[in-house]
């Protein structure tokens, strides 16, 4: 855990940050309306918002540690809250800077006396304040019907040396369920597990990250997931969510709450797969699918793809289940291991983003962390998918980057 000094610095710079974009939001403001009619009562409104916002900042940074263990639905609020109106504000903060850098430099290159007649609304500010405008807006719709709007996204994926009856073998994948933000709200996520099963699916894989950090935001959801079936089976991993590492905890409180986790998984009727690997038989062929333990780049490395290959029969086509991307990159990909497809997901795609496929348009701030963070990859004759995430995780919403449910169709090379 991080040390008191770090973290009071942390909030510090946190703090300061919020503030300065405050002033740069206001300061845009007054100068595009500072002349309307109803100027005093936008000013008043603008610092009452501010003001509780800054204080109920405060109180986050205070109680952060007690919401996320016990009170989650204050956590997501929070977040809900200040996301929403701190991200436009960044916005209006940052175009204000533009605006005086270009006044400033406009400042310079004038006459002494044509200085006053510089203008002081122009295309910049009437852009940034639309587009904050629109960044609210979106938000308000990603915490409404964006985070439940379910979409399914169909895949075929060629295999080199794919036997014949392996030929057309459907994968669904879920992942990242996140089950502690849903708060217990089970219609509009039954809609989304009813989607799934309408797939009728030969194999179902979901590819970590049950719950936020505890087993018990699982607990109620477990009848509403052993109802999902899959022809050949069902087969699950754990995710860096899955330990019980983001909280401060006994080892003894830690290890039960993975042991309830993994138990969970069973009563859902997942095969559980931890450095293991099974058989997938299917019209007198095989298929060998593998799974390890969550193992990322900057995460957790408990998983062992050495182990859950060990005495398999690695002639197959084979598809491993690997939370983390960075997993495929570094121990997977240019025929590092034997591996044909690798289906992941951990990334959530940031839950914002632009996709338009047919523009060759495909934007999310995941990229400044992930180089693969959603979709099918190929290098070689190895692929990797990554799931955007069935769930939610700190911002209780998704703004262009829709809960994925992926069909994946296994097609000869």
């Amino acid at each position: 855990m991080p040390s008191t000094a770090r973290m009071i610095i942390s909030a510090l710079f946190l703090l300061g940050f919020v503030l300065l974009v405050e002033w740069g939001a206001w300061r845009s403001m007054h100068r595009m309306w500072s002349q309307h009619h109803r100027f005093e009562l936008l000013r008043k409104v603008w610092w009452a918002v501010s003001v509780v916002q800054f204080l109920w900042f405060l109180l986050y940074l205070y109680r952060w540690p007690v919401w996320r263990e016990h009170h989650p639905q204050y956590l997501l609020l929070t977040h809900a809250v200040l996301i929403s109106l701190l991200v436009p504000k960044l916005w209006l903060g940052g175009t204000e800077l533009i605006e005086a850098i270009r006044q400033g430099i406009q400042w310079l290159l004038t006459r002494p006396e044509g200085r006053s007649g510089i203008p002081r609304r122009t295309f910049i500010t009437w852009s940034g304040q639309a587009v904050a405008g629109i960044l609210l807006t979106s938000f308000a719709y990603g915490m409404t019907r964006g985070r439940y709007g379910y979409h399914v996204r169909r895949i075929d994926v060629p295999i080199p040396d794919l036997p014949d009856g392996m030929e057309g073998l459907r994968i669904v994948q879920i992942s990242d369920a996140h089950l502690g933000s849903f708060l217990e709200d089970f219609g509009p996520v039954e809609q989304g597990l009813a989607l799934i099963q309408s797939l009728d699916p030969d194999l179902l894989c979901f590819t970590g990250d049950l719950v936020n950090d505890h087993s018990d935001e699982a607990e109620p959801w477990v009848s509403r997931f052993k109802a999902l079936e899959a022809r050949y089976g069902k087969f699950s991993i754990l995710g860096n969510h899955d330990y019980a590492d983001y909280a401060r905890r006994t080892d003894e409180e830690r290890n039960a709450i993975r042991q309830r986790i993994r138990e969970i998984h069973g009563e859902m009727g997942f095969d559980l797969l931890l450095d293991q690997h099974r058989y997938i038989e299917r019209g007198g062929d095989r298929l060998l699918l593998a799974g390890i333990q969550n193992w990322g780049k900057g995460f957790r490395q408990t998983g062992d793809l050495d182990a859950a290959l060990e005495g398999a029969d690695t002639s197959l086509p084979t598809v491993l289940l690997s939370h983390d991307p960075t997993h495929w990159e570094e121990r997977v990909m240019g025929a590092k291991a034997p591996v044909e497809l690798t289906l992941s997901g951990h990334t959530h795609g940031m839950q914002m983003g632009l996709e338009l496929p047919a523009l060759g348009i495909k934007i999310s701030p995941s990229r400044l962390r992930y180089r693969r963070w959603g979709g099918l990859y190929t290098e070689g004759q190895q692929h990797l998918h990554v799931n955007r995430g069935f769930g939610l995780l700190g911002f209780p919403g998704r703004i262009g980057m829709p809960p994925e449910i992926t069909e994946l169709t296994l097609r000869k090379a």
